[in-house]
């Protein structure tokens, strides 16, 4: 059975996307907590794979999620993607197969994560555009990133 933890961030993290786009507001705290949050989804990324394997897309897919919600300029979405490649390398690195420390360290994330979109949460939102398709390629997807 699953800790109850990293089951609660996906929640949040939706919860936090209902709210509105963050990266149309402007300041720099805002999308200092986005490229935040985008590195925990890739670090939980690594962590959930080294224990469910490489197939599992469940943080990815929540990071694409993340991208059509904010629909962010050319800039902030590279610095997105490189923040959640950033933090799934990381972990990668450190943890490549399931133990009881990388389920702590998915917690950890899991907490992180929590705290990161309550911020994004209590923002104030602004009117965003259309979302752009995003290019998925770019993303933690080839054969040495999974």
């Amino acid at each position: 059975m699953r800790p109850l933890i990293p089951v609660l961030l996906p929640i949040l993290l939706l919860v936090a996307l209902a709210a509105g786009p963050a990266a149309a507001q402007g300041p720099g705290d805002s999308r200092e907590t986005l490229a935040d949050l985008a590195r925990v989804l890739g670090e939980s990324h690594a962590l959930r794979q080294a224990c469910a394997g490489p197939e599992d897309q469940f943080w990815r897919q929540r990071m694409l999620r993340l991208l059509a919600v904010e629909a962010p300029g050319p800039d902030l979405e590279r610095a997105l993607k490189d923040a959640f490649n950033a933090g799934y390398a990381e972990r990668q690195a450190a943890f490549a197969a399931c133990t009881p420390r990388t389920r702590q360290a998915e917690a950890a994330a899991a907490a992180r994560g929590r705290v990161l979109a309550g911020r994004l949460r209590r923002a104030p939102r602004a009117a965003a555009g259309p979302a752009p398709g995003a290019d998925s390629d770019a993303m933690a997807e080839d054969a040495r990133a999974r």
